[in-house]
């Protein structure tokens, strides 16, 4: 059956795109108060099923109306709509949007399956609107310095990866572990972050082999259907004879908040992003020379929002469907990958 596409209406031409909010919890107000500080946009609604939530998130954007759902918001023509929903939702949402003419900036995972995502990016690309994702790692100081060094080629032949991110607490909300609804436990909510700034860094290459191990409750996931993994491994090889070793979990024993690391290994040398003194948001960045370390970035880096800010920016600028977007797809496909789906 034809798909009768609705019509997309020009991108407007106002000064100031006019932005929609979906969902505004603790991450949706936290991505909107970041937006704010461009001074590039007008928040001009807010759509969240707790009306006193909405109307708690309404104190930072006092003009915007407060609405419940998303064709509420869709109803008002807005230039961009920010979603911050549980990822069950995040790919219908983006694709309504996109098919109404709003750029879309969502929350990560921007879908549960390669699939979905794949769904998402063509929708933008269609409607020709911005498409952002939070992979807000990729906009602390530290990789970005770490990014600028693996690209100059100075550390020879990239040939392992490091990637780690252990958590001694599990999500609060229990969409998180149900397998429909999350699409996957801890792999799906802190290694996507962890593939997107490997395969980020090194620019993309081809992934040629991937395999994983599940765990929950301390025992192989095997085939169970009613659980998600609190802690999984993987071994991802790449084209350009890079290995890439992934570990991430929920409820560690880790004997802190956090273990988060992203090390690179070279031929002529080393950089690593690594998390401070089991802090969510100190990080340093580090260059190695054999036995020698230089620092290459350290806390205070309020990186939190810039992906938002990014977004917001971009769109005020008059920017349209960035075919960079296609690179969420790669991503997709590896954890799929992961999941042995």
């Amino acid at each position: 059956m034809t798909r009768i596409m609705p019509e997309i209406p020009p991108v407007s031409h106002t000064a100031r795109p006019r932005l929609g909010f979906l969902g505004v919890g603790w991450i949706g107000r936290h991505r909107m108060n970041a937006i704010l500080k461009t001074d590039k946009v007008d928040i001009v609604a807010i759509a969240d099923p707790s009306l006193e939530t909405a109307a708690e998130a309404g104190r930072s954007a006092p003009d915007a109306k407060l609405v419940s759902t998303l064709d509420e918001l869709l109803d008002m023509e807005l230039d961009g709509v920010v979603i911050a929903t549980p990822s069950a939702l995040h790919a219908e949402q983006s694709i309504r949007a996109l098919e109404r003419g709003a750029a879309v900036f969502c929350q990560k995972p921007l879908g549960r399956t390669a699939e979905e995502v794949k769904a998402v990016v063509a929708a933008a690309r269609r409607a020709d609107r911005l498409l952002g994702v939070d992979l807000s790692y990729r906009f602390t100081e530290g990789m970005r310095r770490i990014r600028e060094v693996v690209r100059s080629g100075e550390l020879g032949h990239i040939y392992a990866v490091d990637l780690t991110f252990h958590n001694a607490y599990g999500p609060d909300k229990p969409w998180f572990y149900d397998p429909v609804l999350s699409g996957g436990g801890c792999v799906m909510d802190l290694g996507v972050h962890l593939v997107d700034l490997a395969l980020w860094t090194l620019d993309y290459p081809l992934v040629s082999d991937v395999s994983g191990k599940l765990f929950a409750g301390g025992e192989p996931l095997g085939g169970r259907a009613d659980r998600v993994e609190d802690y999984a491994v993987a071994t991802a090889d790449l084209a350009t004879g890079t290995t890439m070793r992934l570990a991430c979990s929920w409820r560690l024993q880790a004997g802190c908040d956090a273990m988060i690391s992203a090390t690179f290994y070279g031929t002529d040398g080393g950089v690593a992003l690594r998390n401070v003194d089991g802090s969510f948001y100190d990080f340093i960045a580090e260059r190695y020379r054999s036995t020698a370390r230089e620092t290459l970035a350290t806390p205070p880096d309020d990186w939190g929002g810039r992906a938002a800010a990014d977004w917001a920016e971009r769109l005020a600028a008059g920017e349209r469907f960035d075919p960079e977007a296609e690179r969420l797809v790669d991503v997709a496909c590896v954890l799929d990958r992961i999941y042995q789906r």
